[in-house]
């Protein structure tokens, strides 16, 4: 198994080296680097060649100076296929929703456990589909503002429209297939053609859109 290489941005101290000393006990993880500050982490992806990069970047989204919002379309254009993942004190899903439209795949409380956290980092990094139960809500109670991102020609099928509205349901694949009856393969095979169809980074972005253009229904 390749190890998942990770780079920490965060700002306190006492967490960093507590994130750092239980992942470093973790089989198949390695944090490579670890910045307090967005404008120095970014300095130094400047610096690195595509190997030096990380798999995963785990960032604080309240940093001093630039704040992890802001540092996600700079670390995008440095490194796009570096996936990031949001490490929170709130659950303001408002800005958990901004970062992951902005490019980040997933995102997690700093209270979570540690379980949690390496679950995460594994999913995140296996390209798996996951939406938090509390976002999708919030996407949905909000799909209503706003205009139309775009105009997708293309329909969703029945059964890429079940594999969404479970999705939104905030099941994981596994679960899918199963209430499917379906295999993971083709749970995989039907989401890849969901976020081609929808122009869509990842699960909460074709959620959020599917909700936008009336795919997915904001009344029940």
């Amino acid at each position: 198994m390749n190890t998942i290489r990770l780079m920490l941005i965060e700002d306190s101290e006492d967490y960093r080296n507590s994130i750092v000393r239980v992942l470093g006990r973790k089989p198949g993880m390695e944090v490579i680097s670890q910045y307090g500050t967005a404008e120095i982490a970014l300095q130094n992806l400047e610096e690195w060649t595509e190997d030096d990069l990380p798999d995963i970047i785990l960032l604080d989204l309240n940093l001093p100076g630039m704040s992890g919002l802001d540092a996600i379309p700079l670390i995008r254009q440095q490194a796009a296929d570096v996936k990031i993942i949001i490490l929170t004190q709130s659950d303001k899903e408002a800005d958990v929703l901004r970062a992951i439209r902005l490019g980040a795949s997933g995102y997690l409380l700093k209270s979570a456990s540690i379980h949690s956290l390496t679950d995460e980092i594994e999913l995140v990094h296996s390209g798996k589909a996951t939406l938090d139960s509390n976002l999708a809500k919030f996407i949905l109670n909000t799909a209503s503002h706003g205009p139309p991102e775009l105009n997708p020609e293309a329909k969703l099928s029945k059964r890429e429209l079940d594999v969404l509205t479970l999705i939104a349901e905030g099941e994981a694949q596994k679960q899918i297939a199963s209430r499917l009856n379906i295999s993971i393969y083709t749970v995989k095979e039907h989401i890849h053609h969901i976020f081609s169809k929808l122009e869509a980074q990842n699960a909460p972005a074709a959620v959020s859109k599917a909700y936008r253009f009336g795919i997915l229904p904001t009344e029940k």
